[in-house]
């Protein structure tokens, strides 16, 4: 006899082997990082979250598996939020105060701008409307989160489900290269550790790269990058209302089940920002505060690592070779546009 109501375990077993491999990943990388640095002999090594997700490239085709994929799709879908939001510690509101209006008012134009080219873009290759709307919010936004949220939002056409698909892995892909790229271009352009920040966190797509790239500079850089990148995820809610509205007064019907998903993680985060802000000027919790903080913030630098050793795992470098060159000529646009538009006002800015 079986009852209606399913144990912990029983939820939990499913995910258990993907997490356990995420995270045999993400151990080896830790250690892979001084073990490397010392071998090259260089005064800067490989970040281990760079490690952690080439090495999970190369064991996709092992881990690309039922037994495993629940355990790393939780690991880059929960744990990474969660990982992200206890962040907010190292961050105090001063720091966002610091980036100033204009950063906010550059972040907003290039989302702008990034939209309307993802609708130009599909117009000029042929593709659909919604095509555009699915790259052009993708990128502006969020990466893969942003392109389901977007779908919500599209009228249904013929092959919306494969676009949706493809926006998805073309995020993620895209993203993981720009994690890579991203940094050198900063270097090669002189810039700072909070000018790296906002163009990292105003420019790559999916959340995880951006904490990646932005690690992989300095802690300065990276907190600039996720303060920029949560902002850009709290417009989320708008952008994907104004394309479902743009959308719809051109007659189509957008569903009326559609939803877009709060980032609760997001709000989260500041609200640790504002507690940060708060404790850290208590002389009276000075020698409890320090050490549960660095102890949250160690917990964080493991989740995130975990989470970008699950997201190699489940990326496929065969699966990139066999996208629409369209496709590709549109999402690859869109991310040229937000570059751009960032590193040029951010040059302009001074």
């Amino acid at each position: 006899m079986t009852t209606a109501t399913s144990s912990p375990l029983s939820t939990w077993r499913p995910l258990v082997d993907g997490i356990v491999l995420s995270v045999i990943v993400a151990v080896a990388s830790d250690f892979a990082e001084p073990a490397l640095k010392k071998l090259i002999g260089a005064q800067v090594g490989i970040p281990s979250v760079v490690i952690a997700l080439v090495l999970g490239m190369l064991l996709h085709p092992f881990a690309n598996t039922p037994r495993f994929v629940p355990g790393m799709t939780f690991c880059v879908k929960k744990l990474l939020r969660w990982a992200i939001a206890l962040l907010g510690l190292r961050i105090a509101l001063g720091d966002i105060v610091a980036l100033g209006l204009s950063t906010a008012l550059l972040v907003v134009l290039a989302m702008t701008l990034t939209v309307a080219s993802g609708f130009l873009l599909a117009r000029w290759l042929g593709r659909e409307r919604g095509t555009g709307a699915l790259a052009g919010v993708a990128t502006a936004v969020c990466g893969a989160s942003a392109a389901l949220a977007t779908a919500t939002v599209v009228p249904d056409y013929k092959g919306k489900s494969a676009d949706v698909a493809f926006t998805v892995i073309a995020m993620n892909a895209l993203s993981t290269l720009a994690m890579l790229g991203y940094p050198l271009i900063c270097v090669w352009l002189g810039l700072n550790a909070q000018q790296t920040g906002i163009l990292l966190g105003a420019t790559i797509h999916d959340v995880a790269q951006v904490v990646g790239a932005g690690q992989s500079v300095s802690d300065d850089a990276a907190n600039a990058a996720v303060i920029v990148k949560l902002f850009r995820v709290f417009m989320l809610l708008p952008a994907v209302l104004i394309v479902g509205w743009w959308l719809a007064r051109d007659g189509h019907k957008v569903s009326e089940e559609a939803k877009v998903p709060v980032p609760v993680f997001a709000i989260v985060f500041l609200g640790l920002c504002l507690l940060n802000s708060l404790l850290a000027t208590q002389p009276a919790l000075a020698g409890i505060y320090p050490p549960i903080r660095a102890g949250l913030l160690e917990a964080s630098r493991w989740g995130l690592l975990v989470a970008i050793a699950a997201l190699g795992l489940g990326t496929s470098i065969a699966a990139m070779a066999r996208l629409g060159w369209r496709h590709l000529v549109l999402v690859t646009g869109t991310s040229l546009v937000i570059l751009v538009v960032v590193t040029g006002g951010l040059l302009a800015l001074g």
